[in-house]
């Protein structure tokens, strides 16, 4: 009777805590009407994906699609849309489990989950043939795209993406706390109801070498949208689905050219891995940038512009100029 007591006694304990400690969701019309711009537009299609994305810079330019990484959203390719715009249609989106888009209908979070919003947001903008930039799980996506789509894909940019094998002898580096408690029911649980701000500010300090580029308004942005209803559900499954990495064994199939741009203090996905890219790509040019870490395009926003200007004249707009 005492140990069952006791037993009692502690469930009853942490459900206090627990509820002492939850972050509710945010209100999805009050995120829209702050995180929405001019520019935002929603598509969706019949099985009921829903999907944010802006259209715009040139629109007589080359089209570049930009898929951003895990806890993103479109808006971490604003510092790129100011420098690109000009010169080519920049095409941003937010990924399903993220942002506005908000969870997937299917709770898909494979890559044809992923996939099914880039091909949701092309179609509806008719854009058959495009440049395809990914970030981190972005760039996970990315590469995946130009094997299924060969196509379709006029040239290719991973900025410290993920999904190839870390060189041998080089170890992993140690998952974030969200990895970790997505592996038990409990720990998703836990996901899903206590977000503090501050672990949130902590995490996004992590993906950068200087901590004034993360200000509190990023900070802001990452933790309200990952509190958009069904996000924080999306994010512990989408920790857990499937990445399928065989894959990376056919990225030498690749053949649209690559230009890879990793930050060299990068703690989420290590520079190790722009070697091992470069080493499976058919045509691929490296940049690495010392000083950076994560977010190139936020924390170097200048010269990640003008490396792919650089990459995308001297391959797409080249032969395309030909034509």
């Amino acid at each position: 009777m005492r140990k069952t007591s006791i037993i009692a006694f502690a469930l009853i304990a942490l459900a206090a805590a627990l509820w002492a400690l939850r972050t509710p969701d945010t209100d999805p019309a009050a995120m829209a009407e702050k995180y929405a711009s001019d520019a935002s537009r929603f598509v969706e299609n019949a099985a009921g994906l829903r999907v944010h994305y802006r259209d715009e810079g040139n629109p007589d330019g080359q089209p570049i699609v930009f898929v951003h990484g895990t806890s993103g959203s479109l808006h971490n390719w604003i510092p790129l849309v100011d420098r690109l715009g000009k010169d080519y249609r920049i095409i941003t989106y937010t990924q399903p489990g993220h942002g506005l888009t908000g969870p997937h209908p299917r709770d898909d979070y494979s890559f044809a989950g992923m996939a099914e919003a880039l091909d949701l947001v092309a179609g509806e903008l008719g854009v058959e043939r495009f440049a395809l930039a990914g970030h981190s799980m972005g760039g996970w996506v990315a590469w995946r795209y130009a094997l299924a789509h060969p196509d379709r894909i006029d040239a290719l940019i991973l900025i410290d993406a993920s999904g190839a094998p870390l060189p041998e002898g080089e170890k992993p580096a140690a998952p974030p706390l969200a990895f970790r408690l997505a592996q038990t029911p409990a720990g998703r649980f836990i996901m899903q109801h206590v977000t503090p701000r501050r672990l949130v500010e902590k995490t996004a300090l992590d993906f950068v070498v200087d901590p004034t580029v993360m200000t509190e308004a990023d900070v802001d942005r990452y933790w309200e949208l990952l509190r958009y209803p069904g996000n924080r559900r999306a994010a512990a499954l989408r920790m857990i689905a499937d990445r399928e990495p065989e894959y990376a064994d056919r990225i030498s199939e690749i053949s649209a050219p690559a230009l890879l741009i990793w930050g060299a203090e990068d703690k989420q996905t290590p520079v190790g891995l722009a070697a091992s890219f470069d080493a499976r790509l058919p045509d691929a040019t490296v940049m690495i940038y010392d000083s950076v870490g994560h977010m190139p395009m936020e924390e170097a926003p200048d010269r990640t512009a003008r490396d792919i200007d650089a990459f995308l004249q001297k391959t797409v707009n080249a032969v395309l100029s030909t034509q």
